[in-house]
């Protein structure tokens, strides 16, 4: 029988004062790649280093992770978002983009933008859909850990003849942005 303090895992994640631990291991391979893998996925992902650091083209790099996880984070958050809300839409796509720069310590991301393109099923929801895409922004975790705020730059369409934009008061015909 085990004591309260011994909690069995759980699904490949172990409990750590109520909260969840979530743990991925990399391991070169060989060559020049490596293998990332989860407790919560069956598949392992491989890695390399970008192309101009030698690594091989084709794979995904720790950049390409990175960025990957923000915008899986940032559209995980913002459909639970909606969900509770009741927002509906057709359609969302997320583009995040960073720059790599070389800086006094090295490289690192100078850099980083967060693009959500919403598409809604009512024109009339504009409002309320830009702020669950600006509190998403604000509540991703993964975007909340970096030392570099991500800039925010939303998309809204909607079926009426104007969508628009976070940054401008300006609106635009035929849903275009």
């Amino acid at each position: 029988m085990s004591s309260p303090a011994e909690k069995p895992r759980d699904e490949g994640r172990e409990s750590v004062r109520d909260g969840q631990l979530y743990r991925v291991l990399a391991s070169w391979s060989s060559g020049k790649s490596g293998l990332v893998k989860s407790d919560s996925a069956p598949s392992a992902i491989h890695f390399t280093a970008p192309p101009r650091f030698g690594g091989v083209e084709g794979s995904w790099t720790p950049e390409d992770l990175l960025l990957g996880a923000i915008a899986s984070c940032y559209t995980t958050t913002f459909c639970a978002l909606a969900e509770y809300s009741q927002l509906k839409y057709l359609d969302l796509a997320v583009e995040v983009r960073g720059t790599l720069r070389k800086a006094d310590r090295g490289y690192s991301f100078g850099e980083i933008a967060i693009s959500p393109r919403l598409t809604l099923v009512d024109g009339e929801e504009q409002q309320r859909a830009l702020r669950l895409l600006q509190k998403a922004a604000s509540t991703c975790l993964v975007s909340r850990l970096l030392a570099l705020e991500p800039a925010f730059e939303p998309q809204l369409q909607a079926p009426v003849s104007q969508s628009i934009s976070a940054n401008s008061d300006k609106t635009y015909s035929r849903g275009a942005i």
